[in-house]
């Protein structure tokens, strides 16, 4: 079993990580490909999404279209999912 002061420093490092990949995607004018499951990240960094089921491509678009309007039942079942919890 974890301790809390290991849950808070994996947490803190998370979130070094990201600050970083955000400022980079931001300032660098860097093209970065990023696989992730953390939405909030990828809806304020991205300017192209892909959502992919069993390694196939079920949406693709710019993250204002796909966060707010998403074309597939099954990108709009996962982003209700993982963005209520």
């Amino acid at each position: 079993m974890q301790t809390t002061r290991r849950k808070d420093s994996a947490l803190a490092k998370m979130l070094k990580e990201e600050t970083l990949l955000r400022r980079l995607a931001k300032e660098s004018g860097m093209t970065m490909l990023i696989v992730t499951h953390e939405m909030s990240f990828a809806r304020d960094v991205s300017d192209r999404v892909i959502f992919m089921e069993k390694g196939r491509i079920v949406e693709d678009g710019e993250p204002a279209v796909i966060f707010r309007n998403p074309g597939s039942e099954r990108t709009r079942a996962f982003l209700k999912a993982v963005l209520e919890r």
